[in-house]
């Protein structure tokens, strides 16, 4: 039988030889068309008995290649040096680097890992993506340093360039996902690390894919000598600006670990969550940098540790380790993306958790996890300001952001932290179009010289534009106090700004605390009262009287308050109304 050619072309190989015996599908002639190469394979079982073209020659369409005549001992395609089309050796190559790129091919680096009690990057991958969702990008990048290594010692070494990046899903919802490879020159960040770093950024602004973040190293790279002949300082990167730029368009999740300096501390900066471990360490500079600036030796840990973190609110939750981190930000994913749970049916009682005295204190924690979805509470920023409470809950399976006062802490008077805690959230909530429900027990503003020693106007102004600038659902409960500007600034700017503003039957509202009132407004009336015992009862008639003219059913008299309802009621009030304005 006649092998035919099925298109003009130039003859580039002869596969087989004259008395060969083959197998049907056996390619015998390879010709060239336009650069593509043309495989013209035996029709039948059998034996070469006429080879009609050389290389080189030129031949048409239904053109004579050769002649196979019928055979019996071939049963099949005799053996091909090519699968599919593929050398052996080239589909070797592929599979022998994917082992090599693998926690399975670098072993040793892996256990070095686990014994400092971290995970690998790719661990931290399986644990967070949806099985079988992730879609790697760039895994054979190398450190672009071929002018100083080997190919073998660079895959050996500079797997994926130190980052990760691809796409995947938590739970089903698609996400982006950038997690640096401490165990690939210590996560430093090199060229093809930043190219890596800007496409899975692209991705998620174009695609609007949440970003989850792994960000661990000590920044830059200087000894990528390839990239020298084309940047000197590589300060014109465009990783930190595509980074900050998605503030906003999409969340951005940030899981610290280990120890993230510099360019990764920029990285982390940038996110709207920063979840650390209890042995993570962030700062913009590391060991190296500080003693090379001429600012002591200190050892990695001492730098940002996660103590100090959780105190400057740098990080806004601290967990035992990576599995916990990592539960945590899919939970913060759904949260940033307001993906509803079920509803759910709750009765728990408020009036118990309430002292009994005016200005008796109590637990508002408890107050939260009574009035939203059992559980669902996530405190952020908690060793931060800890007279005002901030986090993400559940309202009938709708996510809610919260604000409170804590009475337990400073009298839960708002200082420059607490005002720049608030506005964080409302800032969060804003661009992720997550309403709010404000939980409000304040003296007001903290006062006096030390405190604005701290230079606490200018936090304090950034709550007041947050609120400004609001736009989502809030809902504010005056718990007891609304004092002054501190309580204006609790429910978005004033008890109108809000969209709803409730009060509980002890909620008291003024200008100022009562007793102050009295004592700055009323100096000079009581100063003329020479007897203590007399001076005494006249200043606590006063602040009874007062207290009636500003407690909650008086105020909403006059229409400063919306409502006044029994704490028990609370629950269904905000979800009724949340429904009406979502």
């Amino acid at each position: 039988m006649d092998v035919i050619s099925e298109s003009t072309g130039r003859v580039t190989s002869i596969a087989v030889s004259v008395g060969d015996n083959i197998g049907e599908g056996t390619v015998v002639v390879v010709t060239e068309l336009m650069k593509m190469l043309v495989e013209h394979k035996a029709p039948q079982n059998g034996v070469v008995s006429k080879i009609l073209v050389a290389l080189g020659d030129e031949v048409q369409a239904g053109q004579k290649l050769a002649v196979v005549s019928h055979g019996s001992k071939a049963s099949g395609p005799t053996e091909s040096k090519s699968a599919g089309g593929y050398t052996d050796s080239l589909i070797s190559e592929i599979l022998d680097r994917r082992v090599a790129y693998s926690d399975r091919g670098r072993w040793s680096r892996i256990e070095k890992r686990h014994a400092s009690g971290g995970r690998s990057a790719r661990e931290n991958i399986d644990d967070l993506l949806d099985k079988g969702s992730f879609s790697e990008l760039g895994g054979h990048a190398l450190a672009a340093q071929h002018g100083t290594h080997t190919r073998e010692r660079l895959i050996d070494r500079s797997a994926a360039d130190g980052v990760i990046v691809g796409t995947g899903a938590i739970d089903g919802v698609h996400v982006a996902v950038l997690i640096v490879d401490y165990t690939v020159m210590a996560g430093t960040q090199g060229h093809f690390h930043h190219k890596k770093v800007d496409r899975i950024v692209e991705i998620a602004r174009r695609r609007k894919l949440p970003l989850v973040m792994y960000p661990e190293g000590g920044g830059g790279r200087p000894n990528d000598t390839d990239a020298h002949a084309i940047s000197v300082a590589q300060l014109e990167v465009t990783s930190f600006h595509h980074l900050a730029a998605l503030r906003g368009v999409v969340p951005v999740v940030a899981v610290v670990h280990g120890y993230c300096f510099a360019g990764s501390a920029a990285f982390a900066a940038v996110a709207d969550v920063i979840i650390g471990t209890k042995t993570a360490c962030l700062g913009m500079g590391g060991p190296a940098m500080i003693e090379g600036g001429g600012l002591g030796k200190f050892q990695a840990d001492e730098v940002g540790p996660a103590s100090v973190h959780a105190r400057t609110g740098a990080f806004d939750i601290v967990v035992e380790d990576e599995a916990a981190a990592t539960t945590l930000a899919k939970r913060m994913i759904h949260f940033l993306k307001c993906i509803k749970g079920e509803p759910v049916e709750r009765t728990a009682e408020l009036a118990p958790l309430l002292p009994r005295e005016r200005r008796g204190v109590f637990d508002v924690s408890a107050i939260i996890d009574a009035i939203f979805d059992e559980g669902g509470f996530v405190e952020l920023k908690c060793a931060y300001a800890p007279n005002l409470i901030s986090g993400f809950a559940r309202l009938n399976g709708k996510v809610i952001g919260v604000l409170a006062n804590n009475c337990q802490n400073m009298g839960g008077a708002i200082d420059g932290d607490a005002a720049d805690k608030a506005a964080h959230m409302l800032d969060l909530c804003q661009l992720h179009q997550i309403p709010v429900v404000s939980l409000i027990d304040t003296p007001g503003f903290m006062v006096g010289p030390q405190a604005e020693e701290t230079g606490q106007v200018r936090p304090i102004g950034r709550f007041f534009i947050a609120g400004a600038k609001f736009t989502q659902p809030m809902l504010a409960v005056v718990m007891r106090r609304a004092y002054g500007l501190g309580a204006m600034a609790m429910a978005g700017g004033g008890l109108h700004a809000s969209d709803l503003t409730l009060s509980w039957p002890g909620g008291e509202v003024g200008a100022m605390g009562l007793e102050g009132a009295v004592h700055l407004g009323m100096r000079d009336h009581l100063s003329a009262i020479e007897d203590k015992a007399e001076r005494e009862a006249e200043t606590g008639r006063l602040i009874d009287e007062l207290y009636e003219r500003g407690k909650a059913l008086n105020a909403a008299m006059f229409f400063e308050l919306d409502d006044v309802i029994l704490p028990d009621e609370t629950r269904s009030r905000l979800i009724v109304a949340l429904d009406a304005l979502s």
